[in-house]
């Protein structure tokens, strides 16, 4: 049996928020102004083989008459299911109360009950009236308390719906994580027994979507790094003097090429998480500026000091030359072997991005070149926006509405949650595909890179 929920409440207290929070669905409809929801709109839910369905409600506007109709035709508690059913039923009724008609109609059909209230205004008696109306539907039911504003009335309202409700929770519909989200569909289990295996089955595909997400992530992030670190145009030329004049056109054209080939791949990274509408804005990728004199390359990639660990843990030879270089012993130089070399290689080419080039022909004429990218701090930089915006959308309910800004995160400390051996191999694979060589395995060093903790 498909489980199917009802959201309802008052007037603006949220529903559709939780509505697109719980469906992961930023195409539902939500605004500020009362009465966004004039009629019941069905959500079919599928997540691999589970499926379920969310039906949002208008609010309910006449309560308090809507409630003295029905007691006016149910004589004992034994009849309450058949007023409720007359009053969908009797055209006055449609007439008069039609939002409270339209959200009763799903659940008399079966569907479940979220009842949803703003836990940032006071309670107040006139809702008892909706509550005890949704009492008589005789369906399982629970309370969602959505602090809007702030949490002021929040333990006001747990003490009230406790006396009509068996479970009340708070969720933040702008801030619920997803694990938020599972419990909501586990708490139903208990009180819907015949939902239990249908309920247990969509937690389990749930989390293999965001397991799937996951490595979809890392893929889409190898892609992108793979593709702007081997990044290169050319355009064959007679004579060298064409070539030179021709430099300005090559760089334009390389530099929007980089920009809108990450442009596609954060897009790309929207539409996984299913956020189909979400308006995003980032700092422009400043290819035309120095990677360590440009303050946004430092915020998006490595500094000085951590590019040279970052280049001696990609030549060091052994772990235990890594351990003493992440240690910053006065014995590093001694100990690095390799990683010497390559700490000392940090900087040369630091200013420079990406070459231009002119190749004579072997059957004559020149060929120019732009790109591709060299310096080191390059790929950190990819990584780091990258990865933040990541972050961002994973951390994000669909129920927000407003732009997303990208700012800055601390990529190093990400970078350090990492084991030694998985930082070192890293390093390794981003030196690698700085100098165009192939990369055995990125993905899943990437994988436990968008896994680790938000640094703070």
């Amino acid at each position: 049996m498909k489980p199917v929920f009802a959201v309802v409440g008052h007037p603006n207290k949220g529903k559709s928020s939780i509505v697109s929070t719980i469906a992961q669905n930023d195409s539902i409809a939500i605004s500020p102004q009362s009465g966004t929801t004039r009629s019941t709109q069905s959500f079919d839910i599928t997540i691999g083989k589970a499926q379920f369905s969310l039906v949002d409600t208008p609010g309910f506007q006449r309560p308090a008459r809507a409630l003295a109709w029905l007691q006016q035709h149910a004589a004992s508690a034994d009849k309450r299911r058949d007023a409720v059913n007359q009053f969908i039923s009797d055209s006055e009724c449609q007439q008069q109360f039609p939002e409270e008609v339209e959200l009763l109609k799903p659940i008399m059909a079966g569907a479940a009950i979220l009842y949803v209230v703003d836990g940032s205004r006071p309670y107040g008696a006139d809702y008892e009236a909706e509550m005890e109306i949704l009492r008589w539907t005789g369906q399982a039911s629970m309370a969602l308390i959505n602090p809007i504003e702030n949490e002021h009335h929040v333990q006001d309202w747990q003490q009230a719906l406790g006396q009509y409700f068996k479970i009340v929770r708070v969720f933040n519909a702008l801030q619920a994580d997803f694990e938020k989200v599972v419990t909501i569909l586990e708490a139903f289990s208990h009180i819907r027994e015949e939902w239990q295996s249908a309920l247990a089955e969509i937690v389990r595909e749930y989390r293999q979507q965001r397991a799937e997400q996951l490595d979809e992530s890392a893929k889409l992030l190898e892609q992108l790094l793979t593709r702007l670190c081997t990044h290169q145009i050319t355009q064959k030329v007679h004579s060298k003097s064409q070539a030179d004049e021709l430099k300005p056109l090559l760089e334009k054209k390389y530099f929007d090429d980089m920009r809108k080939i990450e442009y596609e791949h954060h897009e790309s990274l929207k539409s996984l998480y299913q956020y189909h509408h979400l308006e995003s804005t980032i700092d422009e990728l400043p290819l035309d500026h120095n990677l360590f004199d440009t303050d946004k390359w430092i915020a998006w990639g490595l500094n000085r000091k951590q590019l040279t660990v970052a280049a001696s843990m990609a030549g060091a030879a052994t772990g235990a030359a890594v351990d003493i270089a992440l240690a910053g012993s006065s014995a590093m130089l001694g100990a690095l072997g390799g990683g010497l070399i390559g700490a000392g290689s940090a900087w040369l080419g630091a200013d420079q991005l990406a070459t231009f080039s002119v190749k004579g022909l072997p059957l004559g004429g020149y060929q120019a070149r732009q790109g591709p990218i060299q310096n080191r701090n390059f790929p950190y930089v990819v990584l780091g926006r990258f990865l933040y915006l990541a972050d961002a959308l994973r951390h994000r309910t669909h129920a927000r509405r407003e732009k997303l800004a990208i700012s800055e995160g601390d990529l190093s400390a990400r970078i350090a949650q990492l084991s030694k051996n998985e930082q070192s191999a890293l390093h390794r694979s981003l030196d690698k595909l700085r100098k165009q060589k192939p990369v055995d395995d990125l993905v899943s060093r990437l994988r436990a890179l968008l896994n680790s903790k938000t640094a703070g």
